[in-house]
Formats: structure tokens, sequence, C-alpha cells
């Protein structure tokens, strides 16, 4: 799976943990940044996001103090449905009901081993269809 990567200043040592561990096994885009220097989040989601909508990538994480921020910025976007998940049936739910496409975690919020795992649900958690695919696309037409 393609995985688009990014995080503001606040998400630069999980996003490092993550792709070297739980993301490794995944062909990752990593859109930065990289350095403890404070860059706008809305930035880095807008480049996550180009990358899942263009498909060069399958799905994106992306990284923030809260992820609540980045989830805002995320879901502005047409096609772009970001959940932030700082737990791991959340992570669960936002994939199998609602389709999410990225997934938002809050740097300061969830510790290195539990951020892993709620990636590596995220990543292997299909979407259910059924009942819910009228739901989802309830949500791009609001977009509209």
């Amino acid at each position: 799976m393609r995985i688009a990567v990014g995080c503001d200043h606040a998400g630069v040592e999980l996003k490092r943990f993550l792709v070297s561990s739980v993301l490794s096994e995944h062909s990752v885009i990593d859109v930065g940044t990289d350095c403890m220097r404070p860059v706008d989040y809305p930035d880095v989601a807008k480049r996550v996001v180009g990358k899942v909508i263009a498909l060069d990538a399958d799905r994106g994480i992306l990284i923030c103090a809260t992820g609540i921020g980045m989830a805002m910025a995320a879901g502005r976007f047409s096609g772009i449905r970001a959940a932030t998940c700082n737990d791991i049936y959340s992570a669960e739910m936002s994939r199998c009901h609602n389709d999410a496409n990225i997934l938002c975690l809050g740097a300061r919020v969830v510790g290195a081993g539990v951020a892993e795992r709620i990636v590596q649900v995220w990543l292997s958690t299909s979407f259910d269809g059924g009942r819910h695919e009228n739901r989802v696309s309830k949500i791009e037409q609001n977009l509209e």
C-alpha cells in the first residue's frame, strides 16, 4: 500500500517512529516536515491530500499536536474523509463505517506504542460498505 505521510513540527518524532516501524512494510511518500521549526499544518495537509486525490497514494497519515487541525484542513477537500483517531476503536470504525482515507494523529495525545497500533488497525481494516455506502456518499454530496 502507498501511504502519504506528513506532519507539522509537533509531529516530527512520531512520524519518524511510524515510518521506521509500522510503515516500513509499505511504500511511504513523506511530504515533510523534517525539522522542529514551526510550519503551518494546513500546508502539510494539502500536500498529503494532493497525493491521495491524485491517486499517488492509497491513503494518507497526518500528524500534529492533537490531530484536530490536520483533520479540519484535510477534510475541506472533495474526496477526502479525514478522521482524528487517538484510540484503536475509533481507528477501526473510521475505516469500516466511514471509509476514512486520511488518518490524523495527535503526537501530544498518544504515545508511540498506541500510535503504532492505531496505524496497524487503520491500515488493515476494510470498509464494510452496505448500509454505510449511502452515508459516506452523502458526505461527498454535502461538499459540492
